[in-house]
């Protein structure tokens, strides 16, 4: 643990100071644009390409309008969660298959004092279609590609979709998928790429 509290300091993820525990004045004690995470723990504190493109995505949906009811699909350390918490989400549920996963994403939420429905389960399957205004999914491009209809139903009328998780290579088949179901703008870093879907 030593040698993690040597390697990590705070930085900017999106809109976002992510911020190590242990720098943190006190849990829940700081500012609405801050995430304090647990570094050494597993699944991610949000220095990867897709979660910044995710994180700077969900800021911009917020800054629209109401994010109202948001669904984390394949959440892992439940950061972009607790962002929607932290943007005025007025519901979050967080849907995770990994069981080991899901106590990082509930330390993360306890740390940032985020309300947050942790949901074991795989994808958006179990849980009701559109039902949300905001879908988030930071995964693989096959699963995005695969679960496209799943995804796209849980979002209501206006809802929006923020999907991540693949290279810039892929962006062809991940847009194809999600053709027809709106306006879709694009967003990069580096190889990484990110979809925003707006109801047409």
């Amino acid at each position: 643990m030593a040698r993690v509290r040597e390697g990590f300091r705070p930085f900017a993820a999106g809109p976002f100071r992510i911020v190590p525990a242990w720098e943190a004045a006190a849990p829940g004690g700081h500012g609405e644009r801050v995430i304090v995470v647990e570094p050494g723990l597993a699944f991610g504190t949000g220095t990867h390409e897709s979660t910044r493109l995710c994180l700077a995505a969900l800021d911009e949906r917020a800054r629209a309008g109401p994010l109202g009811h948001v669904l984390d699909v394949g959440t892992g350390s439940g950061i972009l969660s607790v962002a929607a918490v932290r943007l005025g989400a007025r519901r979050v549920t967080a849907v995770e298959l990994d069981a080991e996963a899901l106590p990082v994403a509930r330390r993360h939420a306890e740390l940032n004092r985020a309300p947050i429905r942790l949901v074991r389960g795989d994808g958006a399957r179990a849980l009701r279609a559109a039902a949300f205004d905001v879908v988030l999914a930071n995964i693989s491009a096959p699963l995005l590609v695969e679960r496209a209809e799943e995804l796209a139903v849980r979002a209501r009328g206006r809802g929006a979709l923020i999907l991540s998780g693949f290279l810039v290579d892929d962006l062809p088949s991940v847009r194809a998928a999600y053709a027809g179901r709106g306006r879709v703008e694009v967003r990069t870093d580096g190889l990484w790429a990110a979809l925003l879907v707006h109801p047409a």
